[in-house]
């Protein structure tokens, strides 16, 4: 049976405008993971920065996986710089990009080393200025290692941002832009964690088309027709990652 988020659980659920929708979404997600941690194995803002960007097209298990080798090479800024790029390239091999990736981190690490004294900035402006930093990198350097308010989308989010029809999935930007406008800051940082936990596990893309997974069927318990992300959308989801990396 379809799940209300409130604890009751009903055969029929009636027609929910946006805000309810996400209300909705907020608490059952609450409930499915009260803890968030983060899937990127971190020491400091410097090593989730690294770590994100190596996250590009490539699963945070890999990511865990290459992140050990590497930051025992070099687990600062200042190590790090003076690193042979061809050095970094084979480390970071398995996560895909590599020589696309490696000259980004070679470089934000000796431009961090150049121009901010050693140590990752804390503005968007700053960050997305440093190569191989895009607006979702930034985004997730200043929620999980600075605890500012932002809301990160990556393929999950978006997909399920359509499905649940908190955003009408015309882009990756217009995504980011309703998710602020429909929860409060102060549940943002949490909340796309906790939208990736469950895309992942539950309202994956072959695995659930809008109708399959306990949220889709809560919130749309009489749509038959499957609901696929838009090409468009799919397009500048992939641009970012590659631009990233």
């Amino acid at each position: 049976m379809p799940f209300t988020g409130t604890g009751i659980r009903s055969q029929t659920m009636p027609s929910l405008n946006k805000s309810e929708r996400a209300a909705v979404v907020d608490r059952r997600l609450e409930e499915l993971y009260p803890e968030t941690p983060i899937p990127l194995n971190h020491r400091d803002a410097y090593t989730l920065l690294v770590a994100v960007v190596l996250s590009a097209q490539c699963t945070d298990k890999r990511v865990n996986e290459v992140t050990p080798l590497l930051f025992a090479l070099a687990p600062t800024p200042g190590e790090m710089a003076r690193v042979p790029v061809e050095k970094i390239a084979a480390i970071v091999r398995p996560c895909g990009l590599s020589a696309t990736k490696a000259k980004a981190i070679l470089r934000l690490s000796q431009l961090i080393v150049e121009q901010h004294g050693g140590q990752v900035p804390r503005t968007f402006e700053e960050l997305e200025a440093l190569p191989g930093v895009g607006h979702k990198t930034a985004s997730v350097v200043m929620s999980q290692a600075f605890g500012v308010a932002a809301f990160p989308v990556d393929t999950h989010i978006h997909r399920l941002s359509e499905r649940w029809g908190l955003s009408d999935g015309r882009s990756v930007e217009q995504t980011e832009r309703d998710l602020k406008n429909l929860f409060p800051p102060e549940r943002w940082n949490q909340l796309h964690l906790r939208m990736i936990f469950y895309g992942r596990e539950h309202c994956t893309a072959r695995g659930c088309d809008g109708a399959v997974c306990e949220i889709c069927r809560t919130l749309y318990p009489l749509r038959r027709q499957a609901v696929r992300v838009k090409k468009q959308a799919k397009a500048g989801i992939v641009e970012a990652a590659a631009k990233q990396g």
